[in-house]
């Protein structure tokens, strides 16, 4: 649609001052735009355009305003239309923005290469892949594809919404890649889980910034290869890079998950160096790497500097404290953080039944579990089923425990069979245990540790050939339990012990110094049945 000139007044000078000095307030906009109503020069798509801008854009503006005005002007350039996609875009509204574009061409009006960048975002921010592959074909049509920042919109729109083939088409045949495409690539593998082929464009790159080195340490991060992370985090300072907040986040995750309590305590004095904001993700990230790395304490007093929390800090503290053995203080917190008006959700109701399960608070588990769906709407899922499974259970209400499993509206799984078959061999259960063990078969979910688990129940109840008979078949299945693991620190570096696994390149030295304390122990033994012989002698 072409503005007639002859339409709209031409705004004075002494209104467009104004509106470039309208920083303060929306009260301040809409005292002008209706100045610009009563003198008719609303109509010069300038003045409305500088309106639109102000509310849409800025942090004090109303987006809800600018669209109000944007349908009642008659007048409207590519500008603003653009404008108001844009706006719901950076306003996390993306499928609005989609609507708009629709409404944008049913009224005649062209995009251009601005209008497809906001697009992309929005395909990207809803995983949209098919109104993004029609975006492509409108790009290619009217022939904006050779400009970078749309080339880049489609690499990290195809990329994020893992369709890696067709992204790296586009990579191949850009002829100017520049730090974003690249980072949209590594990002894109990272996303589907393909660390190696990240890295290797990641060593490729030209050029690196922040937003790549972040991008890769997280991808190891997501992928649990932690000590890779740590490691592409120290090359990155090293590198003179000074980490973003992702990247700080993705450390600190590595060293919780590490137990690296040294580097996560630099990490922290790091942000406080830097006087990084201890938002709800930074806070929450630390409180989440002092409670797994031991330091409930400290956990619990950047939580409670936190000056805004979420759903998420809260549950972290929870989850802390309750694997603390301080499930009283978890409970009491879960009731303050409902006081406070944060909903929880999911994750908060695993930790605080767990809680609950911990300090036998069965009446108080029953009553959160109920609370779930009459008050909070959330469905019970497989792992609260068998958080209360395993509540019931660990209090000897083997009864009720095995009623919520023949009732639940849900395939009971490992998870919940599991628990109840860990309260069978807590009770000395032989019978149900070897029922649940039966039912854990009929969904092929009998792995090593579920036949270790009955034949402790066996042992307990001192049925020995049973025993050897759940061994055996272990041996012809070739079934084998999980090995134990344990983490330890030492100068900064963690170490890593797997029961049975011999293949850390010390081993040698580690079982000759055993053998030695062993055998140091036995000489100890030896002088003390001497001694302990003689006296008796005297």
């Amino acid at each position: 649609m072409v503005v007639p000139v002859a339409r709209y007044v031409k705004a004075s000078k002494s209104t467009l001052s104004l509106l470039d000095k309208c920083l303060v307030s929306m009260n301040q906009t809409k005292q002008i735009q209706a100045h610009l109503i009563t003198s008719g020069t609303i109509i010069d798509p300038f003045a409305a355009g500088k309106i639109i801008d102000f509310c849409a854009i800025s942090r004090r503006g109303d987006l809800n305003h600018a669209y109000l005005v944007f349908r009642h002007n008659p007048y409207i350039t590519i500008f603003i239309w653009n404008t108001m996609i844009r706006a719901f875009v950076e306003k996390n509204r993306p499928f609005e923005a989609l609507l708009l574009y629709k409404d944008m061409r049913d009224k005649g009006f062209l995009p251009n290469n601005y209008t497809f960048s906001f697009l992309l975002k929005a395909c990207l921010d809803l995983s949209a892949l098919l109104d993004g592959q029609k975006l492509h074909a409108q790009i290619v049509r009217l022939g904006w594809e050779c400009y970078d920042f749309v080339l880049n919109g489609l690499i990290h729109m195809y990329a994020n919404c893992k369709c890696i083939i067709s992204a790296r088409n586009l990579f191949e045949t850009s002829r100017s890649k520049d730090v974003i495409s690249w980072t949209a690539m590594v990002n894109g593998y990272a996303k589907l889980g393909r660390a190696a082929e990240a890295r290797e464009l990641f060593d490729q790159m030209p050029e690196r910034n922040v937003v790549s080195w972040s991008t890769m340490l997280n991808c190891y991060t997501q992928l649990s290869m932690f000590k890779e992370a740590l490691e592409i985090f120290s090359e990155m300072l090293l590198q003179g890079v000074q980490p973003n907040q992702a990247g700080i986040v993705g450390a600190l995750s590595a060293c919780a998950s590490l137990g690296i309590l040294s580097q996560g305590r630099w990490i922290h004095a790091y942000v406080d160096r830097y006087k990084m904001e201890l938002d709800q993700i930074l806070g929450t990230a630390l409180v989440d790497m002092y409670s797994k790395c031991g330091c409930i304490e400290t956990a619990h007093q950047i939580f409670n500097k936190m000056a805004e929390k979420d759903v998420f800090s809260w549950t972290s503290m929870i989850s802390g404290l309750a694997n603390h053995g301080d499930s009283d203080s978890a409970v009491k917190l879960f009731a303050e953080m409902q006081e406070e008006g944060i909903r929880p959700n999911e994750i908060t109701f695993i930790c605080v039944l767990n809680a609950c399960s911990r300090m036998g608070l069965v009446e108080e588990g029953q009553i959160i579990f109920e609370s779930m769906k009459s008050f909070h709407g959330i469905e019970p899922g497989i792992e609260h089923y068998g958080c209360l499974v395993d509540l019931l259970g660990r209090a000897g209400r083997l009864e009720e425990a095995k009623n919520v499993v023949r009732e639940m509206p849900l395939e009971p799984d490992s998870y919940v069979l599991g628990a109840l078959l860990n309260a069978c061999r807590m009770h000395g259960e032989v019978d149900l245990g070897e029922s649940t063990v039966k039912s854990l078969v009929g969904l092929r979910l009998d792995h090593g540790g579920v036949h270790a688990l009955l034949s402790n129940i066996y042992a307990s109840a001192n049925r020995w050939k049973d025993v050897a008979m759940v061994r055996k078949d272990m041996g012809e299945k070739k079934m084998q339990k999980v090995p134990g693991c344990s983490l330890i620190e030492v100068d900064g570096e963690s170490f890593e012990f797997v029961a049975g696994h011999r293949s850390h390149f010390l081993m040698e030295d580690m079982m000759g110094l055993m053998h030695g304390i062993i055998k140091q122990l036995e000489s100890v033994r030896c002088n003390a049945d001497a001694l302990d012989c003689v006296m008796l002698t005297d």
